[in-house]
């Protein structure tokens, strides 16, 4: 099945994004899941979800809906990228 693959990938990929930000500030979080957003989970994510909605539809043009699912990922992951960037260091 290669959507496990997708599947399995977007995991994989959340679980070094965490382990990267453990212990970090809050922008060097949001800088890390901003980029695995983006990389690593936007473009596998979508790809399993359309091939699964299009084996549960039984119809090859359901997998389109992966279309509309990658780009809400990958700026959802850009606009946390932009925050981490941008914003201020905190002082105590």
């Amino acid at each position: 099945m290669p959507f496990a693959i997708g599947y399995g990938i977007a995991i994989l990929g959340a679980i070094v994004a965490s382990q990267l930000s453990k212990g970090k500030t809050k922008k060097r979080k949001y800088i890390v899941w901003g980029i695995t957003l983006m990389v690593a989970i936007s473009p596998f994510l979508s790809f399993a979800l359309g091939l699964t909605y299009a084996v549960i539809e039984k119809s090859g043009f359901a997998a389109l809906i992966a279309f509309y699912i990658f780009p809400v990922i990958f700026l959802i992951g850009l606009i946390m990228l932009l925050v981490g960037i941008f914003k201020k260091n905190e002082t105590e």
